[in-house]
């Protein structure tokens, strides 16, 4: 059933779709000169993230979209959200829709094959093996993280990367927070021996690198309130907060630290790890699913009339000898002109790269430089020569505290869900060449080997 969004309204299209389409199949008619390199397909779209990397269309990717998913609320807000893109005032999206709605929607979507990228952005439980059955059918994989939640699906995930290697297959998880600005000059500066001297080795206690970020499960998404699924509360479905946020964490932590190069499983040491729970009253957890009653299947974790969500970890590790902290935090909702926050600090042996997003900074990222010595004007040098080329406009401004704070304009803080497209458009440079970078795979299966290996230290 072939359905253009902008033809419909919404409240037609659901009627149409889910009182007449349940068991109809996606037609593939497009001739050969309309297909271009990339034609995605995407599959359960449980998460709000599926529907991000069409906030922008771009010229490698076919306008239709194919769509198979189960019948039901997330479909439809998925829906939802493509519509509101399509019919926006300012640079409208014309995205057409090719939606197939039937329990059997991963094994339509192998036999269809319309196709040749599957989106995922969902169950993360089930995640791991929709990729196994990508890439045993030739498709490319394109995955909200995180792509496993546990051992056993750790060991799938490198049996689904020596399958997508056998048959010339990508398989990339959406990295958004390498695209952040803060992070992309802490990145820079740290890579200027005359400002940065070399990371310090640091310790358990005072950690060469600290990642911490707070989340929060009553938020907005591009301008409305998100309506979260009641499963993204069962840990055993969306995965714990150790395993889930704590990717980007992680690597982002190789990323700066060990920049194109290779990690092994064999260079991480886990220290420590721990694990606890944000409870949910029924109200809170009303206000966010729109459910009338906790389900059944979240019976299994409520205590004193509260949903406990094991939402919070930290992890302390080594990295090729580097010690590391990371951490995330979920409360309910952010204080009024909040929303999810970040704080880093790399330390080096001449200066410490410090992000901060708290009420000082209006709650937007900023970059601090704590100089450790007499190296200004290397700092100045870096900032507003090296740096300027690539990042015309930043500046330096000394505070009150000593530190320096790097002046980001405006136009460099375009926000998450600006760096959706940012990564896809990543993900389709390396389309093109045909491959990813040789570093990414090895330090893909290390990042998910340190998540997974902390959710188990974390739960003895």
């Amino acid at each position: 059933m072939k359905m253009n969004l902008r033809n419909y309204t919404i409240g037609a299209f659901a009627a149409l779709l889910f009182g007449a389409c349940s068991s109809t199949e996606p037609e593939s008619n497009m001739s050969e000169s309309t297909i271009q390199n990339v034609t995605i397909m995407t599959l359960d779209p449980g998460h709000f993230h599926a529907g991000l990397i069409h906030k922008t269309m771009y010229p490698q990717v076919d306008s239709t979209v194919y769509i198979f998913a189960p019948p039901g609320d997330e479909l439809k807000d998925h829906l939802n959200r493509l519509e509101s893109y399509n019919t926006r005032s300012e640079n409208p999206t014309a995205w057409n829709l090719e939606v197939f709605a039937g329990d059997d929607y991963l094994k339509k979507m192998i036999s269809q094959k319309p196709g040749n990228v599957m989106m995922v952005a969902g169950k993360n439980d089930k995640k791991i093996d929709f990729i196994l059955e990508a890439v045993q059918n030739g498709i490319h994989v394109y995955a909200d993280k995180p792509l496993v939640i546990n051992r056993e699906g750790l060991e799938k995930l490198k049996q689904a990367f020596a399958i997508a290697k056998e048959k010339d297959l990508l398989v990339y998880d959406i990295m958004t927070e390498r695209f952040e600005i803060t992070t992309l000059l802490q990145k820079e500066l740290s890579q200027i021996p005359e400002v940065f001297g070399e990371l310090e080795k640091g310790s358990p206690n005072k950690p060469a690198i600290t990642k911490e970020s707070v989340h929060h499960f009553f938020k907005y998404v591009s301008g409305v309130p998100l309506v979260r699924p009641d499963w993204f509360f069962d840990v055993e479905i969306e995965g714990e907060g150790i395993v889930d946020v704590t990717t980007h964490l992680v690597d982002l932590i190789q990323w700066e630290a060990f920049p194109n190069q290779i990690v092994d499983i064999t260079d991480v040491t886990m220290l420590s790890a721990k694990r606890w729970a944000t409870p949910l009253s029924l109200e809170q957890f009303r206000q966010v699913t729109g459910k009338a009653d906790f389900p059944d299947f979240l019976q299994k974790d409520i205590k004193n009339e509260s949903l406990e969500v094991y939402s919070n970890g930290e992890m302390n590790y080594t990295l090729k000898g580097i010690h590391a902290k990371v951490s995330v935090l979920w409360n309910f909702q952010a204080p009024e002109g909040a929303g999810d926050t970040h704080y880093s600090m790399m330390r080096g042996t001449k200066a410490n790269l410090v992000i901060r997003q708290g009420k000082e900074q209006n709650y937007r990222p900023e970059l601090y430089v704590q100089l450790l010595g007499e190296n200004f004007i290397e700092l100045e040098n870096a900032v507003k020569t090296t740096l300027q080329s690539t990042y015309p406009g930043i500046d330096l401004e000394e505070s009150s505290n000593g530190e320096y704070r790097v002046i980001i304009p405006d136009r460099y803080h375009n926000g998450h869900e600006a760096h959706f497209a940012q990564v896809t458009e990543r993900f389709l440079e390396y389309y093109q060449n045909g491959n990813l970078p040789d570093w990414e795979v090895p330090n893909m299966i290390t990042k998910y080997h340190t998540t997974t290996l902390a959710k188990e230290y974390a739960s003895k």
